[in-house]
């Protein structure tokens, strides 16, 4: 399924999946993000690294940490200027391994979207197209290594919807991928939870003859 998703523009978008979800400015943040690529194959401690660069960087407010993939966390600030003097006063390294920083910009997409929308509020307006969106529960996690998870209440007599197009206000449209948990079985040809892949046999002997309604 995640194969298909990235082919999103050839396929036949349903009506929950179209381009009439617009992402406006006001909704994004101004925080300023910067990557860093750890050169070490030993797992990162969270908590070292900010008692590391806490006193080094003395950002005024402090930053956030958060992880985004193989050895790569992301460090977030409210103030541009700040991440400019880190950058300057590059080379750094974190437990004698070379740590390799990258400034995100406006437009950089992270997880199919401009990393100044990964809000929880607009992965809600998002999922929430296809059906109600729920408060999280008292202690669940909701944000992880690239994720953000809501939980939403579905139509099951429809197809799963394999993601979002999104439209931005200048324009642009990003395809939104959704990935489900603890799914039963379903049908993988068109997501639907009240069959399987085995009641498709008539349809592929057909190669796409028979009408939708069959």
């Amino acid at each position: 399924m995640e194969e298909l998703t990235k082919s999103w523009s050839c396929l036949t978008l349903s009506d929950v999946e179209g381009s009439n979800l617009q992402i406006k400015e006001e909704e994004a943040v101004t925080d300023f993000v910067l990557a860093a690529k750890f050169l070490t194959k030993r797992a990162l401690n969270f908590d070292a690294i900010a008692k590391t660069f806490t006193p080094l960087w003395r950002s005024k407010n402090g930053f956030k940490i958060k992880k985004e993939g193989d050895q790569v966390i992301l460090f977030t600030f409210d103030n541009r200027e700040e991440i400019d003097q880190i950058l300057e006063a590059e080379s750094w390294s974190f437990d004698k391994h070379l740590m390799v920083l990258q400034r995100y910009d406006r437009e950089t997409d992270v997880h199919d979207i401009p990393i100044r929308f990964r809000t929880r509020k607009v992965a809600e307006k998002i999922c929430g197209t296809i059906g109600t969106v729920h408060e999280p529960a008292e202690g669940t996690i909701t944000e992880g290594d690239g994720f953000i998870r809501v939980r939403v209440t579905i139509d099951m007599s429809q197809p799963l919807s394999r993601g979002r197009v999104i439209s931005l206000e200048s324009g642009k449209e990003l395809w939104v991928s959704f990935k489900y948990e603890r799914l039963s079985n379903l049908c993988y040809w068109c997501g639907s939870l009240m069959h399987d892949d085995k009641d498709y046999e008539l349809w592929i002997e057909s190669e796409g003859t028979l009408p939708l309604e069959s």
